[in-house]
């Protein structure tokens, strides 16, 4: 018997110790959250049991560069959802200083613009936090290993804000085909271009 809960409590630590503390880097183990969708559920990654993987982007509704990036996004998630990668949005700006980002605007923004994905309230920027997110957009693509979801991808969604035609970069859809062809992901991270996230006063 002690034998046994020797090796859980081992087992315990190390599953653990796989999650960094953040913010991610390609390579590192993300945690799972739970926040609350423009439907009023709550969601988590854990809730996705076919999933191979997420592609986890943050956004807002404010943010013109997100703008210009919206019809980008949603058709990642139509190309992809179905391939086992769903787009997870999540809006982490603080309300006080930009209440245009309130979840009430989000539940407009995500209707007027018809999204198909889940878009979810960081409210107290604790996810924010562990992953490090700076701008929005800012993109982690995440795959699925051994239960543990691995950072495989951080940055930019491409190479061109204002013109998805002429961006010859597409990281994340690089990104992602190749782990849907079980091959390393050649570009691991890229800076992500965008507004500032909108920080919480000390």
């Amino acid at each position: 018997m002690k034998k046994f809960s020797w090796l859980f409590a081992i087992l315990l630590m190390a599953s653990v110790s796989a999650e960094a503390a953040g913010p991610y880097q390609p390579g590192d183990y993300a945690s799972d959250f739970s926040l609350k969708n423009v439907d009023g559920k709550m969601v988590s990654l854990s809730q996705f049991r076919d999933a191979r993987g997420f592609i986890v982007i943050f956004i807002c509704n404010t943010c013109p560069v997100v703008r210009q990036y919206e019809s980008r996004i949603i058709d990642l998630h139509k190309k992809y959802a179905d391939k086992g990668y769903p787009v997870i949005a999540i809006n982490s700006n603080d309300v006080n200083t930009s209440p245009g980002d309130s979840f009430e605007e989000m539940q407009k923004f995500a209707a007027e613009k018809g999204f198909g994905f889940n878009y979810l309230y960081d409210e107290t920027q604790e996810v924010l936090n562990k992953y490090g997110a700076t701008n929005t957009p800012h993109v982690y693509v995440l795959s699925k290993k051994d239960g543990n979801n691995k950072v495989e991808y951080v940055g930019a969604i491409d190479n061109n804000t204002e013109n998805p035609d002429l961006a010859d970069k597409k990281y994340v859809e690089d990104a992602v085909n190749s782990l849907l062809r079980a091959e390393p992901v050649a570009i691991t991270k890229t800076r992500a271009i965008g507004c500032s996230v909108k920080l919480k006063k000390a």
